[in-house]
């Protein structure tokens, strides 16, 4: 999702330099029990588990582990049982936050989410409150690469499902509905082109900009204090900063 915003830029950027931040194999394994509990064991077939694997295959995560964890959820192996979570709230300056976990216990993150959005500036939404303002999208990320016709890139795209498609200077962003990646990815693929990642997040339809760079470093800190909580795996904001707030956050 490196192309969607400033924002995005620079939060994948600084989450790059702190990869084991949150307590990353733990959290990606976890993403690949529930996929495989939700839709099988074969990646092929289930879009979401071969997202989960690619994402943990990145990070380094063991193959055995990965393993292991697709047999969890399709209960061949006797495990924790996990179930997905996603909270609604609001942070500073009254930005919307979608905060999706996986937890084996509920009673014990709820609490904990609730006590990190009071101390940092946020406050818990009713459900309903905010999820309207996001989209779930299929995201594909292409690096830039020398010679990469853009119009030949865009051209394999949406004969492959693509919606839309963004530039910046680290390469190419796609969108589709979720239910094409598999599609879209594989045609990529085949077509030669250089996939740095692909997601399904929630998207803002929306976006707010802030121009204040104190109210954008608090939106950043909670952000990121969400992301630490062990059972947090994806936290998603509406919020973009403007080219000068952008410039100092990079500083």
């Amino acid at each position: 999702m490196a192309g969607h915003s400033k924002w995005a830029n620079i939060k994948y950027r600084k989450a790059a330099q702190d990869a084991k931040r949150g307590n990353l194999f733990q959290k990606l394994v976890r993403a690949i029990i529930v996929a495989a509990k939700e839709g099988g064991g074969d990646p092929a077939m289930n879009a979401r588990l071969k997202t989960a694997i690619e994402r943990a295959k990145a990070a380094s995560v063991p193959m055995d582990n990965i393993t292991r964890g697709i047999k969890r959820g399709t209960g061949e192996i006797e495990g924790a049982a996990y179930e997905e979570l996603t909270y609604e709230a609001y942070g500073p300056a009254g930005v919307a936050l979608l905060i999706e976990a996986t937890t084996d216990n509920r009673n014990r993150t709820t609490p904990e989410i609730r006590a990190l959005l009071t101390r940092n500036g946020g406050q818990m939404g009713e459900a309903g409150s905010v999820a309207w303002m996001f989209e779930r999208k299929g995201v594909i990320g292409i690096k830039k690469a020398e010679g990469l016709d853009e119009n030949e890139l865009m051209s394999c795209g949406l004969e492959a499902g693509m919606t839309d498609m963004e530039f910046e200077d680290e390469g190419y962003t796609l969108y589709c509905d979720p239910s094409e990646m598999n599609v879209l990815q594989e045609a990529l693929e085949k077509a030669g082109y250089a996939i740095e990642s692909a997601e399904t997040p929630m998207v803002p339809q929306t976006p707010v900009e802030i121009s204040d760079l104190e109210t954008a470093q608090k939106i950043m800190n909670l952000v990121e204090v969400l992301e630490e909580h062990d059972d947090a795996q994806n936290v998603y904001t509406n919020f973009d900063v403007t080219d000068e707030v952008a410039a100092q956050l990079e500083e």
